[in-house]
């Protein structure tokens, strides 16, 4: 029997559940990656994330080569596009069954179901697998067989699950042939040329090294360090976590260890808390499809009356606000494809509540900018900020941008970094410069008024509520 593994958000070998199943049930194997730049182009798919992701497809093409397995990329230009052409590949290829890791937006599932019915006509079997989250999608429910929408609850259920569960990993499949020489993509979609250098080192190997130097040398300190954007206290796993280079169970099972070897557990427990998280907002855009359709979780404020963007949102984008904390991280995600999570929940919060401009702009934005966009939990991060989502910020409560900059950014050695118009001022004037003293040339006054925009946003969520 000759059977197909379809790669999708999951460019691993090891624990991948349908490479393992595929390898034990098929006596022939084929692979195949789908290269979707239109639908790239409509998801905001950031240039960086192509990249990434093209790379790191190449080298799963090389370690699946090793293995006797060879791995074609198939055009399609869209999900459409996508069911006809692997449809054509199976029959041109008398493949028998096609196994998939299942994915959880709307488009995906959709796709996914088609070529199902497709296939199905064809007398062609489709096995699916979970495996974005630690605990299968689906699994963690209430009492009463409901999802969770708020995280403190799911996250006591997830580490219940965890325990009673001791999940392990998929090991990576023996040789299914001799070796074969690797097909490669080497041609860039046009508009996905213009990226920034590499943040992370392309590969499966390069992920764990990733892994094991955060945790051996920063994961005990991170609960302390990881709102520090000056200070190298996060793990900058995200861009493999986000395509599937790393799974949540990896990173899991590597953080469990960490901690029966004496690692600091609160440090430990900290990041496994962010796992969870993950795991969360994969489930909340699997329960409430509305989320990956540009709809808030929250129905009701879907009435909010939005400011018009205009110039002010281009200030944003661009890191030109007047408010130095948030331009550092607006250049910081312009120039290399990621941001600090601390500064993301920031730059959110002043969008959406000082300039009172519409989630939906921002969330598609730093997927259009971002190496580790996810829609999960890209959109899950936007709606908290913006109080529209699950576990949402109060509404009342709005970060002070500058609060938060003398808090997080003590000596603004992140701003320096990244606003060189400002780096002769003082630890103290440089979260504040207009405050006590002049602007240095060629910086721009704040573009609104920190206390009066959080008044008027506050006043607008209260209408709702009369």
């Amino acid at each position: 029997m000759k059977h197909l593994v379809w790669f999708r958000n999951d460019l691993r070998i090891a624990d991948n559940p349908a490479l393992t199943a595929a390898c034990k049930e098929a006596s022939e194997l084929r692979a195949c990656f789908l290269v979707t730049p239109e639908q790239w182009l409509e998801h905001d798919w950031s240039p960086a994330r192509a990249q990434f992701v093209i790379a790191h497809a190449n080298a799963l093409s090389e370690e699946l080569a090793k293995l006797g397995i060879p791995l074609t990329f198939i055009m399609a230009k869209r999900f459409e596009d996508s069911v006809d052409r692997l449809e054509q590949f199976c029959r041109d290829n008398d493949i028998s069954r096609v196994h998939l890791n299942e994915e959880y937006g709307v488009n995906e599932r959709r796709r996914d179901k088609a070529l199902k019915h497709r296939l199905d006509n064809l007398d062609i079997g489709v096995s699916k697998y979970r495996d974005q989250t630690v605990a299968p999608v689906g699994e963690i429910l209430t009492q009463q067989q409901e999802p969770y929408s708020v995280f403190t609850p799911f996250s006591r259920r997830w580490r219940s699950w965890v325990e009673e569960t001791q999940p392990v990993a998929f090991p990576i499949p023996p040789a299914h042939g001799t070796p074969i020489n690797p097909e490669r993509m080497d041609d860039i979609p046009e508009p996905f040329r213009d990226a920034p250098p590499a943040l992370v080192e392309t590969g499966e190997d390069a992920a764990h090294s990733q892994l094991e130097s955060f945790l051996g040398e920063r994961a005990g300190a991170y609960k302390n360090d990881r709102d520090f954007p000056a200070i190298d206290g996060t793990s900058q796993l995200s861009p493999y976590l986000a395509n599937g280079v790393l799974s949540g169970r990896q990173c899991l099972l590597a953080a469990r260890q960490a901690q029966g070897m004496g690692g600091n557990q609160e440090g430990l427990m900290t990041w496994i808390n962010e796992i969870a998280w993950r795991d969360f907002y994969v489930n909340i855009l699997y329960h409430y499809p509305r989320v990956s359709m540009h709809r808030a979780f929250k129905p009701e404020t879907e009435a909010l009356v939005w400011n018009t963007p205009g110039e002010k949102f281009e200030a944003w984008k661009a890191g030109n606000t007047g408010i130095p904390i948030v331009d550092a991280a607006m250049r910081q995600l312009n120039e290399t494809g990621w941001m600090h999570n601390r500064l993301r929940m920031v730059t959110a919060m002043f969008l959406t509540k000082n300039l009172f401009i519409d989630w939906r702009l921002g969330e598609a934005y730093f997927m259009s900018r971002l190496v580790d966009g996810f829609l999960a939990s890209n959109n899950g991060g936007w709606q908290w900020s913006a109080s529209t989502g699950t576990d949402a910020a109060p509404y009342f409560r709005v970060f002070n941008p500058v609060t938060q900059s003398e808090r997080f950014d003590p000596k603004g050695d992140f701003i320096r970094q990244w606003v060189p118009e400002l780096a002769k001022l003082d630890a103290k004037r440089i979260h504040d410069p207009g405050k006590g003293g002049v602007i240095p040339g060629g910086y721009p006054k704040p573009i609104v008024d920190l206390k009066e925009s959080r008044k008027e946003a506050i006043a607008k969520f209260q209408a709702l509520k009369e």
